[in-house]
């Protein structure tokens, strides 16, 4: 049983940032005494702004390169038109892992058509979706939250409550230090455990901070909250086997150090070169101390290489 949320709270008001992340990293030892750190290969592709034979070109380049997956863009509240794009990259690759759809586009596409949430979601899985995202919710929401391309806390756990009970497997994201409270941050990490409990539909937990004011990082979440934030998730969620680090773009000394924080994976590789390379991501795991494997979308299957 991960820590209460009495202990969290405790945690995230202590200064001891080293013990914090001394605990979170005995968890992950625990969960992962093989000492391996995974990453995935894959591409994100925007839809709603890329024409269909682009879009096929950047999954093309993805597979290429070793990719198993594609996450999606698909936007929008037309089922019709999200179910054309899905029947089509399932189509043209049919082994491809696709990923689309946060928990709030669901609800609003699910009120658009007149479906419950899980006939919605098992009409798009029948076109060719695989999974949710795990994005989408607002900290702050109460039953229904007011923000532009957000939903609440209980809608964002209907979601993918109805996506796990399809059979899918998901990933949980937060988005933190958008203005929510330590209260709030923490009783979304319980009703993650909970469903996690319930359903046990999540295959990993994703901590990201939110983007700085008018992006100016001095502005933005620190790097102590961010690793504080980790720990704390890893030390909290010990019933979901996997824990991803913040990416590089926040710097190869900050993600190094979220892998002695819980942190077992490091996130996607992708093929739009926006990013680190494949060996870059390697590099960076062995020299934390670790063994790179690549994995799949949902965390099935490892690469050793």
């Amino acid at each position: 049983m991960g820590i209460s949320g009495e202990q969290a709270l405790d945690c995230f008001r202590s200064e001891d940032l080293v013990g914090i992340g001394m605990e979170a990293d005995a968890v992950r030892r625990r969960l992962h005494p093989e000492g391996v750190v995974s990453y995935v290969i894959g591409c994100g592709v925007d839809c709603t702004t890329v024409f269909v034979d682009g879009a096929y070109d950047a999954i093309g380049e993805s597979i290429e390169m070793g990719g198993t997956g594609v996450r999606l863009g698909l936007g929008g509240v037309d089922c019709d038109a999200v179910e054309a794009v899905l029947r089509g990259v399932r189509q043209r690759f049919p082994a491809i892992w696709i990923e689309g759809l946060s928990a709030a586009e669901l609800v609003a596409i699910s009120r658009s058509c007149g479906l419950g949430l899980r006939e919605t979601i098992a009409r798009l899985r029948d076109a060719g979706l695989d999974s949710i995202s795990g994005d989408g919710v607002d900290l702050a929401g109460e039953e229904e939250s007011g923000r532009a391309g957000r939903c609440s806390v209980a809608e964002w756990v209907e979601v993918h409550r109805a996506a796990h009970g399809l059979g899918m497997r998901t990933t949980a994201t937060m988005t933190f230090g958008a203005g929510e409270t330590l209260e709030q941050r923490v009783g979304f990490l319980e009703a993650v455990r909970r469903l996690q409990e319930e359903t046990g539909g999540f295959a990993a937990f994703v901590p990201v901070a939110a983007e700085a004011p008018g992006g100016r990082e001095l502005d933005g979440v620190t790097a102590v909250e961010r690793l504080k934030t980790l720990a704390i998730s890893r030390m909290f969620l010990d019933n979901i086997e996997n824990v991803q680090t913040i990416g590089a773009a926040q710097g190869i000394k900050v993600l190094q150090m979220g892998l002695r924080f819980g942190a077992n994976d490091v996130g996607p590789v992708t093929a739009e070169g926006n990013g680190a390379s494949e060996e870059d991501v390697r590099r960076i795991i062995r020299d934390a101390g670790f063994k790179p494997v690549q994995r799949d979308m949902v965390y099935r299957t490892m690469f050793v290489n």
